[in-house]
Protein backbone atom coordinates (compact mmCIF):
# COMPACT_ATOMS: atom_id res chain seq x y z
CA UNK A 1 0.00 0.00 0.00
CA UNK A 2 2.90 2.28 0.75
CA UNK A 3 4.70 2.16 -2.60
CA UNK A 4 1.03 2.62 -4.35
CA UNK A 5 1.06 6.07 -2.43
CA UNK A 6 4.75 7.14 -3.21
CA UNK A 7 4.30 6.17 -6.79
CA UNK A 8 1.13 7.77 -7.02
CA UNK A 9 2.67 10.78 -5.50
CA UNK A 10 5.40 10.79 -7.89
CA UNK A 11 3.18 11.03 -10.74
CA UNK A 12 0.99 13.59 -9.35
CA UNK A 13 4.73 15.62 -8.78
CA UNK A 14 5.88 15.04 -12.06
CA UNK A 15 2.58 15.75 -13.46
CA UNK A 16 2.90 19.41 -11.91
CA UNK A 17 5.95 19.86 -13.22
CA UNK A 18 4.88 19.23 -16.78
CA UNK A 19 2.30 21.96 -16.13
CA UNK A 20 4.89 24.53 -14.31
CA UNK A 21 7.38 24.11 -17.36
CA UNK A 22 4.26 24.23 -20.33
CA UNK A 23 2.63 27.14 -18.89
CA UNK A 24 4.79 30.07 -20.22
CA UNK A 25 5.05 28.39 -23.72
CA UNK A 26 0.60 28.10 -23.19
CA UNK A 27 0.21 31.58 -22.27
CA UNK A 28 2.21 33.29 -24.98
CA UNK A 29 0.91 30.99 -27.73
CA UNK A 30 -2.52 32.04 -26.09
CA UNK A 31 -1.41 35.91 -25.72
CA UNK A 32 -0.26 36.09 -29.70
CA UNK A 33 -2.69 34.02 -30.88
CA UNK A 34 -5.50 36.17 -29.10
CA UNK A 35 -3.50 39.28 -30.35
CA UNK A 36 -3.27 38.49 -33.93
CA UNK A 37 -6.86 37.57 -34.55
CA UNK A 38 -7.98 40.93 -32.94
CA UNK A 39 -5.26 42.29 -35.58
CA UNK A 40 -7.13 39.83 -38.28
CA UNK A 41 -10.60 41.25 -37.08
CA UNK A 42 -10.17 44.84 -37.19
CA UNK A 43 -8.05 44.83 -40.21
CA UNK A 44 -10.31 41.89 -42.56
CA UNK A 45 -7.19 40.25 -43.63
CA UNK A 46 -7.51 36.15 -43.10
CA UNK A 47 -3.93 34.92 -44.12
CA UNK A 48 -2.91 31.65 -42.79
CA UNK A 49 1.33 32.72 -42.11
CA UNK A 50 -0.24 35.68 -40.46
CA UNK A 51 -1.68 33.65 -37.75
CA UNK A 52 1.36 30.80 -37.31
CA UNK A 53 4.45 33.24 -37.62
CA UNK A 54 4.18 35.61 -34.96
CA UNK A 55 2.67 32.73 -32.62
CA UNK A 56 5.78 30.52 -33.41
CA UNK A 57 7.98 33.32 -33.04
CA UNK A 58 7.01 34.09 -29.93
CA UNK A 59 7.26 30.84 -28.66
CA UNK A 60 10.47 29.96 -29.83
CA UNK A 61 11.57 33.60 -27.84
CA UNK A 62 10.06 32.94 -24.64
CA UNK A 63 11.13 28.92 -24.95
CA UNK A 64 14.69 30.32 -25.21
CA UNK A 65 14.28 32.92 -22.19
CA UNK A 66 12.90 30.20 -20.01
CA UNK A 67 14.98 27.56 -20.76
CA UNK A 68 17.08 27.67 -17.76
CA UNK A 69 13.65 27.69 -15.42
CA UNK A 70 12.74 24.22 -17.41
CA UNK A 71 15.98 23.13 -17.03
CA UNK A 72 16.86 23.73 -13.37
CA UNK A 73 12.80 22.57 -12.15
CA UNK A 74 13.89 18.96 -14.47
CA UNK A 75 16.97 18.21 -12.92
CA UNK A 76 15.65 19.46 -9.60
CA UNK A 77 12.60 17.01 -9.59
CA UNK A 78 15.48 14.52 -11.06
CA UNK A 79 18.07 14.48 -8.57
CA UNK A 80 15.06 15.27 -4.94
CA UNK A 81 12.65 12.87 -5.93
CA UNK A 82 13.07 10.23 -8.79
CA UNK A 83 17.04 9.57 -7.92
CA UNK A 84 16.58 8.47 -4.37
CA UNK A 85 12.94 6.61 -5.38
CA UNK A 86 15.41 4.69 -7.78
CA UNK A 87 18.17 4.28 -5.51
CA UNK A 88 15.73 2.94 -2.85
CA UNK A 89 15.89 5.66 -0.27
CA UNK A 90 12.09 5.97 -0.86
Amino acid sequence: MLGEAIIYDTLRAGLWIAVKISAPLLAVALVAGVAVGLIQALTSVQEMTLTFVPKVGAMIVVFWVSMSFMTSTLVDFFTQRLVPLIAGGG
